[in-house]
Order: structure tokens, then C-alpha cells, then sequence
């Protein structure tokens, strides 16, 4: 990256409401976020924000695509890795002892474990990352530890998650909703993946996450809002583990021993989106 485009991108960080956003942005790459949902997520009022998004875009940072009637903005991935690289070859000159703590080693050049623990965080752990739990634990072939969490205290499982669930033919003897505090304890297991599956986790700050785990997002609409009769709510939660059921399928097929971090990355994303990976 060129020197004074890197300065213009570093002094747009270095405001702490722009840097906020673009951590939120972070969080859902490389999928877009609409506005509302960033300010309701920063509680930013919508003109402040877009001032934000605005410098952010000027810098090269994020990017915007309209859908419709609505707009999303996403962090532009190649400008921040170029950003990062200057920091890290160009200013620190590529030093060993500088990189050695930020560079993933263990499981490069590719993802030689056999036991892979995984947590899918929501933010009540109650459907959607329960459903994710459970599918992972079944359909795995005992090469996955999966584990769930909210990040919202005192919440209960959903009758109607449980009932699909059972209607599956999935055991539901023991499940329980947890807390993301329990999985942040000293001692506590070191994630090889963490997935968000609503998009109010994502937008959650969270410190990160020891061993540098792989991260995606692969959010749904929470069918614990959906509304009518007790049969449509049951067909809104049928859907919703459906459409998990197959991320996950799609997710225990790959070929973990033949792909690298980035490769790696690269499906979980296009996993979280429907769409081909790009390798």
C-alpha cells in the first residue's frame, strides 16, 4: 500500500467512533450491514454515523451495495489487507518477533486435526444456536466437539426448537441454554471455530478469542420473533433448522486436511452466504 494512502486510512481509524464501526464491520465480513443496524448496535444517531461511513469509504475501508430499497456496508477486505500488510512488512519491516504472536502456525498449511471444537453463539441460545449445536454434534462423524452459547444472561431453551429437534430424531437429554461467559474462563476449551448465527451476536464486542479460532457469521432472522398460530411459528423453526442443517452439512464435508487458513476462511464465508466459495 502507498505510504499516504495508508496515513489517510491510519487517521481515519484513529477517531474512536469510526474505529467502532469498522470494528462492527469486522464482525460480519465480509457480509454487509445496514445502517439502522449499526447505529442500533453503537447507539450512534443515523447523522453521525453517516459522517462515519462516509470517511470510511473515503479511506477505501468499506464499501456499500444497495439491495432494493436498502443499503448495506461492508469492510473492503483488500484494502485492509493491504493496510495491515504495511503495518506489519513495510514499518515493522516483517520482524519475527513482532509477527510471532499475530501469525497463525498450528495448523498451517492445513487443518491437520481430527477433533475440532466449534461454538455457535447467539444471543439467547435458545433456537438458532442450539439447533446449530445439536446438528453439528450429530451430523460431525466425531470429528467435531460443538458447543453453544448467548450473550444474553438467563435465557431458556424454546419449546418449539426443542420439539424440532425431537421431531428430527436428534436427543435433546441434557441440552441446556448457556452463557458466553462459560466458555471464556481461565482453562476454558481453546476453539479451533467460532460462528455467529444472529446477527445481534456479531455486532456484540467481545475480547478475541485465544488460539485465533476461524470466525464467520452465518446469521438467520430469529424464529422465536416469528408470530401466529402455533403452527406457523413451528414451520418458521422448521425452516430455520433446515437452512442450518444445511451450512452445517456443507460445513462437516470440507476438506479440512487439504485446506489452508485462508482456503479455509474463504468456504466458512461463502457457507455463511449460500454462495461458491472463492478459491
Amino acid at each position: 500500500m502507498e505510504m499516504n494512502r495508508a496515513i489517510h486510512a491510519f487517521a481515519t481509524l484513529g477517531h474512536p467512533g469510526r474505529m467502532a464501526v469498522f470494528r462492527l464491520l469486522m464482525r460480519f465480513a465480509p457480509q454487509g450491514v445496514r445502517p439502522t443496524e449499526i447505529a442500533a448496535a453503537l447507539d450512534l444517531k443515523p447523522n453521525t454515523l453517516s459522517h462515519h461511513l462516509a470517511d470510511l469509504s473515503a479511506a477505501g475501508l468499506c464499501q456499500v451495495d444497495r439491495r432494493g430499497r436498502s443499503l448495506f456496508y461492508s469492510v473492503d477486505l483488500e484494502t485492509t489487507e493491504g493496510l495491515i500488510s504495511y503495518l506489519a512488512l513495510d514499518v515493522g519491516r516483517a520482524r519475527p518477533d513482532l509477527l510471532a504472536h499475530v501469525t497463525p502456525t498450528p495448523m498451517e498449511p492445513a487443518m491437520l486435526d481430527t477433533d475440532f471444537d466449534v461454538l455457535f453463539l447467539c444471543s439467547g441460545n435458545s433456537a438458532r444456536s442450539i439447533f446449530a449445536e445439536v446438528l453439528l454434534r450429530d451430523l460431525g462423524k466425531g470429528k467435531f466437539q460443538a458447543f453453544s452459547a448467548g450473550t444474553k444472561p438467563n435465557t431458556e431453551l424454546n419449546p418449539f426448537a426443542l420439539d424440532i429437534l425431537k421431531r428430527n430424531g436428534h436427543d435433546i437429554a441434557g441440552l441446556r441454554a448457556k452463557h458466553l461467559s462459560e466458555f471464556q474462563q481461565p482453562g476454558s476449551i481453546v476453539m479451533d471455530f467460532v460462528f455467529t448465527v444472529c446477527d445481534t451476536a456479531a455486532a456484540e464486542e467481545c475480547p478475541p478469542w485465544p488460539g485465533q479460532p476461524i470466525t464467520g457469521h452465518w446469521g438467520l432472522p430469529d424464529p422465536v420473533k416469528a408470530t401466529g398460530t402455533d403452527a406457523e411459528k413451528a414451520l418458521v423453526f422448521a425452516q430455520t433448522y433446515a437452512a442450518l442443517r444445511r451450512r452445517i452439512g456443507a460445513f462437516v464435508e470440507l476438506p479440512f486436511e487439504s485446506l489452508s487458513r485462508m482456503s479455509l476462511q474463504s468456504r466458512v464465508d461463502a457457507i455463511g452466504t449460500d454462495a461458491p466459495a472463492k478459491v
